[in-house]
């Protein structure tokens, strides 16, 4: 009981909150900060299905308060709807108290972004090209079937068809929090097209899904930035060596990849205008920082892909996909099912629903500790 009043204690903090987000979003200082607003509005959202299961929760609890107390006054004619009220009730709010757990555990911001997907034949040569072909297939008639938009950036084809590999963006509303669960090795049983004599091959191909970059913009205190001028110097011009319209200036600033702080120091001589060669060493000090932030974000990504693809082999599996048996087998949860025509024609929901329910599960067992 102690636990229920605490778990409703902090729903009334939530609730609180959700109504307070509702004045803001609408408040014309904070529309007008698209930033925030973006924030406020996602975090209306999160704490709208909180609230929403809470609703119910409190119903249920109601309920079995109502259905005792009906049951307590003897009243013969109410008390068997009331035993019924109340086992529907009982059996409702352990459902909600675990739903409510759950999302009341921080999610993974990352969850809400495009994705991109990167699909790359693995081991088995021209046979593991065609296979990572099919799997481009599955995904956009997913991806098709979730009204998601997919656009190829990049490929390179196999030599006898399919792709040694194929990058697709993915757009829509929670794709990564869904395609997440594709990243690994996929490996295929089957005879192939290439072979003469009849022989199950095993070949594979490995599936890697990124978030997609967040818009980043350089954060620079032009309050720090140490400026110096001097003479330009030149061929001509009665400016020559008589006016101060080049300029010099100095940034402390800590590089993200060494994490170390470094002084940059830019010059810019290019005009006889003191103003513009300011605004031209500006520009290349945001330059400079943005592409240093941009090179983090490209070994980080390199870094996620290597942890999520392994090396590509066949023993490093996450799913089989056994042409002969006509079945599809998701390693990581010990699920199979038998209609791999389904599955390869983007029939991949109830797999990923069951890969987010042990997701789910890991994550309330690790908040109970």
């Amino acid at each position: 009981m102690d636990q229920d009043n605490q778990l409703l204690k902090r729903l009334d903090g939530i609730e609180a909150r959700y109504e307070e987000t509702a004045t803001l979003i609408t408040d014309p200082d904070v529309i007008a900060d698209q930033n925030r607003y973006r924030k406020l509005t996602k975090e209306y959202k999160d704490l709208g299905r909180i609230v929403d299961a809470t609703g119910r929760y409190r119903r249920a609890i109601a309920d079995m308060a109502e259905a005792r107390e009906i049951i307590s006054s003897n009243d013969s004619d109410l008390a068997d709807m009331a035993r019924e009220q109340l086992e529907q009730a009982q059996q409702a709010i352990p459902a909600l108290e675990e739903e409510i757990k759950l999302l009341l555990i921080p999610g993974d911001p990352e969850d809400s972004k495009n994705a991109v997907l990167e699909i790359r034949g693995g081991t088995g040569g021209d046979e593991a090209a065609l296979f990572a072909g099919d799997l481009y297939k599955m995904y956009v008639r997913y991806c098709e079937s979730k009204g998601w938009k997919t656009s190829v950036t990049s490929f390179s084809e196999g030599t006898a068809g399919g792709f040694k590999e194929i990058v697709v963006a993915v757009s829509g509303e929670g794709v990564y929090g869904v395609l997440k669960y594709e990243s690994g090795v996929h490996r295929v049983q089957r005879v192939p097209a290439t072979e003469t004599q009849g022989r199950i091959h095993t070949s594979a191909a490995t599936v890697a899904v990124l978030p997609e970059a967040d818009e980043f913009d350089v954060q620079i205190n032009e309050g720090e930035i140490k400026w110096d001028t001097f003479r330009s110097g030149g061929a001509g011009g009665q400016n020559v060596n008589k006016v101060e319209s080049g300029v010099r200036l100095r940034y402390m600033w800590k590089n993200p990849i060494t994490g170390q702080s470094e002084e940059i120091l830019i010059e810019c001589t290019e005009t006889r205008d003191q103003p513009k060669n300011k605004e031209r060493a500006l520009s290349r000090l945001r330059t400079f920082i943005y592409d240093r932030e941009h090179q983090k974000y490209i070994d980080d990504i390199a870094s996620r892909r290597k942890t999520l693809v392994s090396t590509g082999d066949r023993s490093a599996k996450i799913r089989t996909y056994n042409f002969p048996q006509g079945r599809v087998t998701d390693h990581r949860i010990n699920y199979t099912m038998y209609n791999l025509p389904a599955f390869l024609g983007g029939d991949i929901q109830e797999c990923i629903d069951r890969l987010t329910v042990a997701e789910n599960a890991e994550k309330l067992k690790a908040a109970e500790l």
